[in-house]
Protein backbone atom coordinates (compact mmCIF):
# COMPACT_ATOMS: atom_id res chain seq x y z
CA UNK A 1 0.00 0.00 0.00
CA UNK A 2 2.86 2.29 1.17
CA UNK A 3 4.86 1.60 -1.88
CA UNK A 4 2.11 3.64 -4.24
CA UNK A 5 3.42 6.95 -2.92
CA UNK A 6 6.99 6.81 -3.92
CA UNK A 7 7.46 10.17 -5.41
CA UNK A 8 9.25 10.35 -8.16
CA UNK A 9 13.32 10.21 -8.32
CA UNK A 10 14.09 13.74 -9.93
CA UNK A 11 11.49 15.63 -8.29
CA UNK A 12 13.38 15.74 -4.93
CA UNK A 13 17.36 15.96 -3.63
CA UNK A 14 18.96 12.83 -3.11
CA UNK A 15 18.90 12.94 0.60
CA UNK A 16 15.28 13.62 0.98
CA UNK A 17 14.08 10.99 -1.74
CA UNK A 18 16.51 7.89 0.38
CA UNK A 19 14.68 9.11 3.00
CA UNK A 20 11.29 9.11 1.59
CA UNK A 21 12.16 5.57 0.41
CA UNK A 22 13.51 4.82 3.51
CA UNK A 23 9.91 5.87 5.60
CA UNK A 24 7.83 3.75 2.63
CA UNK A 25 10.32 0.54 3.15
CA UNK A 26 9.83 0.86 6.83
CA UNK A 27 6.32 0.90 6.58
CA UNK A 28 6.04 -1.81 4.12
CA UNK A 29 8.09 -4.29 6.08
CA UNK A 30 6.10 -3.19 9.65
CA UNK A 31 2.88 -4.63 6.90
CA UNK A 32 3.90 -7.63 5.42
CA UNK A 33 5.81 -8.68 8.90
CA UNK A 34 7.54 -12.30 9.43
CA UNK A 35 9.16 -14.44 11.99
CA UNK A 36 12.11 -11.80 12.14
CA UNK A 37 9.75 -8.89 12.57
CA UNK A 38 11.66 -6.92 15.18
CA UNK A 39 15.24 -7.18 13.39
CA UNK A 40 13.79 -6.05 9.93
CA UNK A 41 11.66 -3.03 12.07
CA UNK A 42 15.22 -2.53 13.34
CA UNK A 43 16.85 -2.12 10.27
CA UNK A 44 14.29 -0.23 8.80
CA UNK A 45 14.61 2.17 11.62
CA UNK A 46 18.06 2.70 11.93
CA UNK A 47 18.18 3.28 7.79
CA UNK A 48 15.07 5.76 8.74
CA UNK A 49 17.05 7.32 10.81
CA UNK A 50 20.47 7.75 8.86
CA UNK A 51 18.41 8.68 5.57
CA UNK A 52 16.14 11.06 6.93
CA UNK A 53 19.02 13.38 8.05
CA UNK A 54 18.33 15.40 5.07
CA UNK A 55 14.88 15.75 5.45
CA UNK A 56 15.03 17.17 9.22
CA UNK A 57 18.45 19.53 8.08
CA UNK A 58 16.16 20.75 4.76
CA UNK A 59 12.77 21.23 7.69
CA UNK A 60 15.32 23.18 10.11
CA UNK A 61 16.57 25.49 7.00
CA UNK A 62 12.73 26.05 6.25
CA UNK A 63 12.09 27.24 9.67
CA UNK A 64 15.55 29.50 9.83
CA UNK A 65 14.31 31.19 7.02
CA UNK A 66 10.75 31.73 8.30
CA UNK A 67 12.43 33.12 11.00
CA UNK A 68 14.51 35.64 8.96
CA UNK A 69 11.93 35.95 6.87
CA UNK A 70 9.64 37.68 10.26
CA UNK A 71 12.54 39.28 11.31
CA UNK A 72 12.94 40.85 8.39
CA UNK A 73 9.27 41.93 8.39
CA UNK A 74 9.53 43.18 12.00
CA UNK A 75 12.46 45.54 11.00
CA UNK A 76 10.81 46.91 7.97
CA UNK A 77 7.67 48.10 10.17
CA UNK A 78 10.01 49.49 12.62
CA UNK A 79 11.24 51.52 10.11
CA UNK A 80 8.79 52.93 8.42
CA UNK A 81 6.79 53.68 11.51
CA UNK A 82 9.58 55.60 11.99
CA UNK A 83 11.13 57.89 9.38
CA UNK A 84 7.42 58.38 7.66
CA UNK A 85 6.32 59.58 10.77
CA UNK A 86 9.13 62.49 11.31
CA UNK A 87 8.52 63.43 7.56
CA UNK A 88 4.84 63.68 8.21
CA UNK A 89 5.13 65.62 11.60
CA UNK A 90 8.03 67.30 10.89
CA UNK A 91 9.43 66.54 14.07
CA UNK A 92 12.52 68.41 14.85
CA UNK A 93 13.49 69.18 11.76
CA UNK A 94 16.91 71.82 11.58
CA UNK A 95 17.27 72.89 7.57
CA UNK A 96 15.34 74.35 5.17
CA UNK A 97 15.12 72.58 1.81
CA UNK A 98 14.52 75.45 -1.13
CA UNK A 99 12.58 74.75 -4.39
CA UNK A 100 13.31 77.20 -7.49
CA UNK A 101 9.66 78.09 -6.95
CA UNK A 102 6.92 77.88 -4.07
CA UNK A 103 7.77 77.48 -0.43
CA UNK A 104 10.75 75.57 0.95
CA UNK A 105 10.27 72.36 2.44
CA UNK A 106 11.60 71.88 5.83
CA UNK A 107 14.03 68.45 6.67
CA UNK A 108 16.85 67.04 8.69
CA UNK A 109 20.69 67.52 8.00
CA UNK A 110 21.41 63.60 8.84
CA UNK A 111 18.80 62.13 6.65
CA UNK A 112 19.93 63.90 3.72
CA UNK A 113 23.58 63.10 4.61
CA UNK A 114 22.54 59.61 4.66
CA UNK A 115 20.51 59.17 1.71
CA UNK A 116 22.74 61.03 -0.68
CA UNK A 117 26.62 61.30 -0.50
CA UNK A 118 26.81 64.18 -2.43
CA UNK A 119 24.58 65.92 0.23
CA UNK A 120 26.49 64.70 2.91
CA UNK A 121 30.12 66.95 1.06
CA UNK A 122 27.51 69.87 0.82
CA UNK A 123 26.51 69.92 4.58
CA UNK A 124 29.79 69.05 4.95
CA UNK A 125 30.90 72.33 3.48
CA UNK A 126 33.81 70.10 1.54
CA UNK A 127 35.65 71.85 -0.62
CA UNK A 128 34.43 70.93 -3.70
CA UNK A 129 30.92 71.81 -2.67
CA UNK A 130 29.34 74.86 -1.69
CA UNK A 131 28.25 75.33 1.66
CA UNK A 132 24.77 76.12 2.11
CA UNK A 133 23.96 79.63 4.30
CA UNK A 134 22.86 78.83 7.49
CA UNK A 135 20.09 76.02 7.96
CA UNK A 136 19.33 76.29 4.26
CA UNK A 137 19.77 74.34 1.21
CA UNK A 138 18.66 75.31 -2.37
CA UNK A 139 17.77 72.92 -5.08
CA UNK A 140 16.36 75.24 -7.69
CA UNK A 141 15.64 72.84 -10.55
CA UNK A 142 13.61 71.72 -8.76
CA UNK A 143 9.59 72.87 -7.84
CA UNK A 144 7.53 72.86 -4.62
CA UNK A 145 6.13 69.76 -5.66
CA UNK A 146 8.83 67.80 -7.16
CA UNK A 147 11.08 68.72 -3.94
CA UNK A 148 8.22 67.04 -1.55
CA UNK A 149 7.82 63.74 -3.62
CA UNK A 150 11.93 63.70 -3.73
CA UNK A 151 12.18 64.34 0.17
CA UNK A 152 9.58 62.08 0.66
CA UNK A 153 11.55 59.00 -1.13
CA UNK A 154 14.37 60.01 1.07
CA UNK A 155 12.40 59.09 4.18
CA UNK A 156 10.30 56.52 3.07
CA UNK A 157 12.20 54.45 0.43
CA UNK A 158 8.79 54.62 -2.11
CA UNK A 159 6.99 56.38 -4.50
CA UNK A 160 3.29 56.89 -4.29
CA UNK A 161 0.93 55.00 -6.55
CA UNK A 162 -0.49 58.65 -7.57
CA UNK A 163 3.45 59.82 -8.56
CA UNK A 164 2.56 61.79 -11.91
CA UNK A 165 4.82 61.27 -14.89
CA UNK A 166 6.31 64.50 -14.82
CA UNK A 167 8.18 63.91 -11.67
CA UNK A 168 9.13 61.23 -12.07
CA UNK A 169 11.11 62.58 -14.95
CA UNK A 170 12.06 65.12 -12.42
CA UNK A 171 13.02 62.82 -9.60
CA UNK A 172 14.64 60.54 -12.51
CA UNK A 173 17.12 63.35 -13.27
CA UNK A 174 17.48 64.80 -9.70
CA UNK A 175 18.30 60.62 -8.66
CA UNK A 176 21.27 61.04 -10.88
CA UNK A 177 22.29 64.41 -9.79
CA UNK A 178 22.65 64.04 -5.88
CA UNK A 179 23.23 60.28 -6.36
CA UNK A 180 20.29 58.62 -4.97
CA UNK A 181 20.36 54.96 -6.84
CA UNK A 182 17.51 53.48 -4.88
CA UNK A 183 15.64 56.33 -6.39
CA UNK A 184 16.88 55.89 -9.96
CA UNK A 185 16.11 52.74 -10.07
CA UNK A 186 12.76 52.76 -8.71
CA UNK A 187 11.52 55.65 -11.16
CA UNK A 188 13.61 53.94 -13.97
CA UNK A 189 11.36 50.68 -13.50
CA UNK A 190 8.08 52.75 -13.11
CA UNK A 191 8.46 55.07 -16.47
CA UNK A 192 9.58 52.07 -18.33
CA UNK A 193 6.41 49.89 -17.95
CA UNK A 194 4.54 53.01 -18.60
CA UNK A 195 6.04 53.55 -22.14
CA UNK A 196 3.73 53.78 -25.13
CA UNK A 197 3.78 55.75 -28.05
CA UNK A 198 2.05 59.25 -26.59
CA UNK A 199 4.90 59.70 -23.75
CA UNK A 200 8.08 57.84 -25.63
CA UNK A 201 9.84 61.00 -26.58
CA UNK A 202 9.08 62.57 -23.29
CA UNK A 203 10.81 59.47 -21.50
CA UNK A 204 13.38 58.84 -24.19
CA UNK A 205 15.03 62.80 -23.28
CA UNK A 206 14.75 62.38 -19.87
CA UNK A 207 16.50 58.85 -20.02
CA UNK A 208 19.79 60.99 -22.16
CA UNK A 209 19.40 64.08 -19.95
CA UNK A 210 19.88 61.26 -16.59
CA UNK A 211 22.36 58.83 -18.16
CA UNK A 212 19.31 56.26 -17.77
CA UNK A 213 20.70 53.26 -19.87
CA UNK A 214 18.33 50.95 -18.38
CA UNK A 215 15.23 53.08 -19.13
CA UNK A 216 17.12 54.07 -22.83
CA UNK A 217 16.20 50.69 -24.53
CA UNK A 218 12.47 50.50 -24.04
CA UNK A 219 11.25 53.54 -25.24
CA UNK A 220 14.10 53.54 -28.14
CA UNK A 221 12.81 50.05 -29.33
CA UNK A 222 8.78 51.93 -29.22
CA UNK A 223 9.99 55.03 -31.16
CA UNK A 224 11.52 52.64 -34.13
CA UNK A 225 7.87 50.20 -33.55
CA UNK A 226 5.99 53.43 -34.25
CA UNK A 227 8.58 55.38 -36.23
CA UNK A 228 6.41 56.24 -38.74
CA UNK A 229 3.38 58.20 -36.76
CA UNK A 230 6.88 59.33 -34.64
CA UNK A 231 8.98 60.49 -36.88
CA UNK A 232 6.59 62.97 -39.25
CA UNK A 233 4.82 64.75 -35.81
CA UNK A 234 5.24 67.90 -34.80
CA UNK A 235 6.29 66.99 -30.95
CA UNK A 236 9.34 64.93 -32.80
CA UNK A 237 10.32 68.17 -34.54
CA UNK A 238 11.06 69.76 -30.84
CA UNK A 239 12.22 66.84 -29.44
CA UNK A 240 14.99 66.75 -32.64
CA UNK A 241 16.06 70.30 -32.22
CA UNK A 242 16.97 69.37 -28.29
CA UNK A 243 18.52 66.30 -29.50
CA UNK A 244 20.10 65.66 -32.46
CA UNK A 245 22.21 62.92 -30.92
CA UNK A 246 19.40 60.66 -29.89
CA UNK A 247 17.95 61.50 -33.83
CA UNK A 248 20.71 60.29 -35.62
CA UNK A 249 20.93 56.83 -32.86
CA UNK A 250 17.03 56.59 -33.93
CA UNK A 251 17.53 57.01 -37.22
CA UNK A 252 20.91 54.48 -37.02
CA UNK A 253 18.54 51.79 -35.21
CA UNK A 254 15.55 52.37 -37.22
CA UNK A 255 17.93 51.56 -40.54
CA UNK A 256 19.66 48.79 -38.54
CA UNK A 257 16.39 47.06 -37.92
CA UNK A 258 14.78 47.36 -41.91
CA UNK A 259 17.64 46.11 -42.76
CA UNK A 260 16.81 42.43 -41.08
CA UNK A 261 13.30 42.69 -41.86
Amino acid sequence: MASMYRPPRNAICASCYEGAKAIIAFFNDDEHGDADQGSVRSRGLTKLNSATKGLRDAWEEVKQMRCREEETKQRVSFLQEGFPAVWKDGIHTDIAVRPGTGPPVQAHKAILAARSEVFRHILAGDDDCKAPAGDSLSLPELTHDELSHFLAFLYTGALTAFTEERHLHALLVAGDKYDVPFLRRACEARLAAWVEAGNVLRTLEVAELSSSTALKGRPMGTVVEHAEQLVFSPEYEEFAVRNAGLCVEITATNTTDASYA
